[in-house]
């Protein structure tokens, strides 16, 4: 796992299916946790854009001196010491954010693939616990499944095995997946509202995807290293941001270079 997490999952996704029940069934309870350890690494802690604002010091911060300056002289001149509630400090407020995941499911749903997409719904996860972003995770075909609800409470391995539960199948809709993650992001109480697209882009029906995508505010695209042509042109096209996986173990890094702001 340590050498190689790429082949190292892929193989643990496809011992999933053994025969041995026995085998099966162990397999199954170790793949949620070792995917949520990898997603942790690599991740930063309270990422995203801060803002500096002031507030009474005894609410945290740093003590802002200048700020302060008129409660210290008062309080100097009745030879005294300031007390915390009358000074003022600054501190980095993070505004909230709502992040829309959409996995793309359609063809085969195995090995890497299936790897990839709950180690990104982990890293997602462990964001949003750790941040207090609002999260929805949608995987997609030519229909839309909601895996997590925007509004809806869920730990990150309940998300984790929700992904992992998914089959590949159908045709891949840009279109579909972008007016899901739009539905979901309108009913968001953040400001900043983004869509992680986890897929090569390579559109398989005949619906324009390109006014769907348009409508985000922000969208970020993940594609493989190796097949990213396809990504990177929809991503010029619409305004998107675009980040290569050469591999799972980069996934988490990814992740938070694409959301950062």
């Amino acid at each position: 796992m340590a050498d190689d997490p790429d082949d190292a999952l892929a193989l643990l996704m496809r011992m999933r299916r053994a025969t041995d029940v026995d085998l099966r069934k162990r397999v199954s309870a170790l793949v949620p946790r070792l995917i949520l350890d990898r997603a942790r690494v690599g991740a930063r802690s309270g990422s995203g854009a801060a803002k500096l604002e002031s507030v009474r010091a005894d609410l945290g911060g740093d003590i802002d001196i200048d700020a302060s300056i008129e409660q210290i002289a008062d309080a100097r001149a009745q030879n005294r010491a300031p007390a915390v509630d009358e000074l003022w400090s600054r501190h980095w407020r993070k505004p909230r954010s709502a992040v829309c995941l959409l996995l793309d499911r359609s063809g085969s749903m195995e090995g890497s693939r299936l790897a990839t997409a709950a180690m990104a719904a982990a890293a997602c996860a462990l964001r949003a616990e750790q941040t207090g972003t609002e999260l929805s995770v949608i995987a997609f075909d030519r229909r839309c499944e909601v895996l997590l609800d925007i509004g809806a409470a869920a730990s990150p391995a309940t998300v984790v095995d929700r992904v992992l539960g998914l089959r590949g199948h159908g045709v891949t809709s840009l279109d579909a997946a972008c007016r899901a993650a739009r539905v979901q992001l309108d009913r968001a109480r953040a400001t900043r509202r983004i869509v992680v697209l986890l897929s090569d882009c390579r559109v398989t029906d005949d619906i324009d995807p390109l006014p769907a995508a348009r409508g985000i505010d922000e969208l970020r695209i993940i594609a493989p290293a190796s097949d990213d042509e396809e990504a990177r042109a929809f991503g010029a096209r619409v305004g998107a941001r675009v980040g290569s996986l050469e591999s799972i173990r980069d996934l988490p890094a990814v992740l938070e270079r694409l959301l950062g702001a």
